[in-house]
């Protein structure tokens, strides 16, 4: 089987080979101190070593809990917000036919999967209550605490419309809960209503957490073949255990990126020319954002989706200040395709493409916008993925998450704690009147 390849030839115009051969001992250091448990946020580990410990009653659960909610459903809500819910939605994308949510239920053959909670808009929210309030539901409600104020706003609203309908009894059966295994406001709001609940590992913070029940059971529903994922999961697990940067693409990644960030490129550009790829830059952005922006310091990542955005953002990125870089996300072979037609009259000016086909096409827009991104001063990092399966979902998850972790390190951060989400919701929490904020409200209010 072909793996995933990295290719970071178009930014050697900005690093030299001898500067990774210096950055080597440094990410050997990384390794260790990732490996070992020894560093800055070791206890939110259990990711690393969670594609081969992973519970498998529970992983048995999970594959039973989705069947029932296909037979039972037409519709499966899922409640969280960052990562409780980007990594399966990500996974839904890129898995699923791209209009899966619009699909008849002949052709989708599961639920719609839609998602609540992940911001604090009430037109959102409403409009998703219109959508669904007469159609069978299930809900997978995702927080360690239960507590968080957007997923606990939209559970709220639902739990309610679910017991209206199918009363307290019914709603029970349809309402699964991924919170802490034994503590917490969700938990034991779980275990007072009897509603099937799966864990949110101590070890494991939620950005890191799509491998976990997080991620998998909404994935499960979907469809998507959890098995592959895994093996794909663990097979990465052996792939990147090298310490050796010479032998491990993924801390190439990591230690390519670092070398761009000394020189000055502060932005990292996550590309890719297939829109199923979206959510996975979605998760990538938070994964990355979280985990390094500390103490001043970090690569701000964010997100274009090509062809579509060299119409926009291309301009910028061709001409603009040249403090960015990109990596592509390149998917080498597709499952559908069109060939361009001849058409008589030509009016468009196309029929040279006649016989050739759109990914074809896909990937020479690929190919001259990495090179005239190179030749206007933006290295480029090339992923190269075989092709979008649950296989190598599972693969570049891991890919991803281990080379954050390396980043991380050799930033010099903690890549497992995110400090500064709290700021924002002290205000928020103070301004709403919380219980227990009062004395921050009147100086907040006078700011503002």
């Amino acid at each position: 089987m072909k793996d995933i390849a990295l290719d970071y030839s178009k930014a050697l115009t900005s690093i030299q080979p001898k500067e990774l051969e210096k950055i080597a001992e440094q990410v050997k250091a990384a390794h260790e101190t990732l490996t070992n448990k020894t560093g800055a946020g070791s206890d939110f580990l259990g990711w690393v070593d969670l594609p081969k410990t992973y519970d498998k009653e529970e992983f048995a659960r999970i594959k039973v809990a989705a069947e029932k909610i296909r037979k039972t459903a037409e519709v499966l809500i899922v409640i969280g917000v960052g990562g409780s819910y980007l990594g399966a939605k990500a996974a839904v994308e890129m898995l699923s036919n791209s209009f899966y949510n619009l699909q008849g239920e002949g052709e989708r053959k599961a639920p719609q999967i839609l998602f609540a909670g992940t911001s604090t808009s009430s037109v959102y929210l409403s409009d998703l209550y219109n959508l669904v309030k007469d159609k069978e539901i299930c809900l997978n409600v995702v927080s360690k605490s239960g507590t968080t104020l957007e997923p606990a706003i939209a559970f709220r609203v639902f739990k309610e419309l679910m017991e209206q309908k199918y009363g307290k009894a019914g709603a029970k059966e349809r309402i699964f809960v991924t919170t802490d295994k034994e503590r917490g406001a969700l938990k034991k709001l779980s275990d007072e209503e009897g509603y099937e609940t799966f864990v949110v590992a101590d070890d494991i913070g939620g950005r890191y957490s799509v491998l976990s029940a997080v991620g998998l059971l909404p994935i499960a529903v979907s469809g998507a073949d959890l098995d592959e994922i895994m093996r794909g999961a663990i097979d990465g697990f052996h792939a990147y255990a090298d310490a050796e940067l010479s032998n491990n693409i993924c801390y190439q990644y990591a230690a390519v990126r670092n070398l761009l960030y000394q020189k000055g490129k502060t932005i990292e550009i996550m590309a890719n020319y297939e829109p199923k790829l979206h959510f996975f830059a979605q998760w990538w952005k938070q994964l990355y954002g979280e985990s390094e922006g500390k103490n001043h310091k970090g690569i701000f990542p964010v997100l274009a989706d090509y062809s579509t955005e060299l119409h926009s953002v291309g301009q910028y990125i061709q001409d603009g200040l040249r403090n960015l870089f990109e990596t592509v996300l390149h998917v080498e072979n597709v499952d559908e395709d069109v060939i361009i037609k001849e058409d008589a009259d030509n009016i468009d000016g196309l029929n040279f493409l006649a016989g050739k086909s759109l990914s074809y096409i896909n990937e020479r827009a690929f190919q001259g916008a990495t090179l005239a991104h190179h030749d206007g001063g933006v290295p480029s990092i090339i992923i190269n993925i075989p092709k979008l399966n649950e296989y190598y979902f599972g693969k570049l998850v891991y890919f991803f998450e281990k080379a954050c972790g390396i980043s991380g390190y050799l930033l010099g951060v903690n890549p497992f704690d995110q400090p500064g989400v709290e700021a924002y919701k002290k205000n928020m929490y103070a301004l709403l009147g919380k219980p227990g904020y009062e004395s921050e409200k009147e100086k907040l209010k006078a700011r503002f």
